[in-house]
């Protein structure tokens, strides 16, 4: 098992659940199409719609994390309370656990071996929009600059793209389905201890739950690991006290 590489997860695990230095890569250029405020609005119906997002305040999911070229293998468990804060684990057997949360205003990763750290900068900014959790519907606000960038497939499934800029010096790239108007990619630039990269997370298995559409099968392609998160199990609306998004005191 590559260590190293797992502990690269400590600051990804949110982008990849709610969902990372490379330009993101070229697209076809862009032709007559629908705007981009109407692929956004087309996206929040195919989830279930503004009225079915906002009556959610809370959020767990668990499941199974695999990340096959490590030999790694293990459970993960999610929480997301409104407006703004998650908390995100993954339980290797061997390694132990990686963590990350938000707790509407810190940051902080831990791992078994670097231990508890905040996080700051543009990581701090990245983890923010990420804790949003009414994200689908403030898009425009996380990404004051938004443009269509053209076409292109995610395996044999026509998208648009459409790139936010945050302001903060990165870029995210969407990959709306054409014909859903559901989100199947999601690049994002983040910075790290090991600088910045572009990180690809793949959306797949959307089911309802309470009346919104989620993915159950999250893949996240970067440079140090590339795993897959399944959802096995999700629960809405259920009590999570704010200590769980708090960081962990140092032993």
């Amino acid at each position: 098992m590559k260590r190293n590489a797992l502990i690269a997860l400590a600051g990804i695990l949110l982008a990849a659940i709610t969902v990372l230095a490379q330009a993101p890569p070229a697209s076809k250029p862009a032709a007559a199409g629908p705007t981009v405020d109407q692929i956004l609005d087309k996206y929040v119906t195919a989830l279930g719609g503004r009225a079915a997002i906002e009556k959610l305040t809370s959020r767990v999911a668990k499941g199974v994390f695999q990340a096959p070229e490590q030999g790694a293998e293990g459970t993960f468990e999610s929480y997301a309370k409104a407006p703004n804060m998650t908390f995100s684990m993954v339980d290797v057997p061997g390694f132990g656990q990686i963590r990350q949360g938000f707790d509407g205003s810190t940051a902080w990763a831990d791992n078994p071996q670097s231990g508890p750290r905040l996080l700051d900068g543009q990581e701090l900014s990245s983890a923010a929009r990420s804790a949003e959790f009414y994200q689908a519907i403030k898009l425009r606000a996380l990404y004051p600059k938004l443009a269509l960038k053209g076409k292109d497939k995610v395996g044999t499934q026509e998208t648009y793209i459409v790139e936010g800029d945050p302001g903060d010096g990165t870029l995210r790239r969407m990959y709306f389905d054409t014909a859903t108007g559901l989100m199947l990619r999601s690049d994002i630039e983040r910075d790290g201890p090991q600088g910045r990269a572009t990180f690809e997370s793949y959306l797949d298995d959307y089911k309802e739950v309470d009346g919104v559409k989620l993915p159950f099968s999250i893949r996240q392609v970067n440079p140090n690991v590339n795993f897959t998160l399944k959802i096995s199990k999700v629960r809405h609306n259920v009590p999570v006290e704010d200590s769980k998004f708090a960081k962990p005191s140092a032993p």
